[in-house]
């Protein structure tokens, strides 16, 4: 099993500015799956209802990575929003993430490169005052061990920042926790010399 910590948005996060009279409101939001992202897209096209456009880019997954992405321009000239919108989001280091530019046509052309910068700049606007998180890939796993060894195990939880999910007192004692993947291997190791190698255990990637 492997682990990745990433930084994800921790909240909604909005941000708008005025370039030549036309309005740019620029909304960002985590999305941890593609789902997620389309849903918080057509939520933005209809609060936004009235606005002249409403250009979208998001990247679903670790910084960087391009399996789940997707791009709108939603009626600019090719290529001049939400290619430019989805390259910020690239290079961010951020993952998770999903924004919509929604823009008020002001009566003022901008021009191929000046809606480029507008739209990219938006992006780059809003991420610099994002709250961010990290994303901490969990793992759940159940033990059964022997009344002897539960003491120990309580003292062992808070090293490996294991969450107590369940606990079940019958002839042994069943624990079902999640803590972080990338503590999982280690985990079991301590358990196992722990208990004498007596402990059941079996632990399952958590994927949300």
């Amino acid at each position: 099993m492997t682990e990745q910590r990433y930084p994800i948005p921790q909240q909604r996060h909005r941000v708008e500015e005025e370039i030549l009279r036309s309005r740019f409101i620029t909304t960002v939001e985590f999305a941890p799956t593609v789902e997620a992202a389309r849903a918080f897209i057509d939520e933005m096209r209809q609060e936004f209802a009235d606005a002249s456009h409403n250009c979208w880019a998001y990247l679903v997954g670790p910084p960087a990575s391009t399996a789940q992405i997707g791009m709108s321009d939603d009626g600019e000239p090719h290529g001049t929003a939400g290619r430019p919108m989805f390259t910020v989001l690239q290079h961010s280091g951020v993952g998770d993430i999903v924004t919509v530019v929604t823009r008020y046509f002001g009566g003022t052309l901008l021009g191929k490169g000046g809606l480029v910068k507008a739209y990219s700049g938006g992006v780059q606007y809003a991420l610099e005052s994002l709250p961010r998180m990290d994303k901490v890939p969990k793992c759940e796993v159940w033990l059964v061990i022997d009344y002897s060894n539960v003491t120990s195990l309580q003292r062992l939880l808070p090293d490996y920042e294991a969450e107590v999910l369940g606990e079940d007192y019958a002839v042994d004692v069943t624990f079902h926790l999640q803590l972080p993947l990338s503590y999982a291997e280690r985990f079991q190791d301590d358990v196992t010399e722990l208990t004498n190698g007596q402990a059941l255990i079996e632990v399952k990637e958590n994927n949300e």
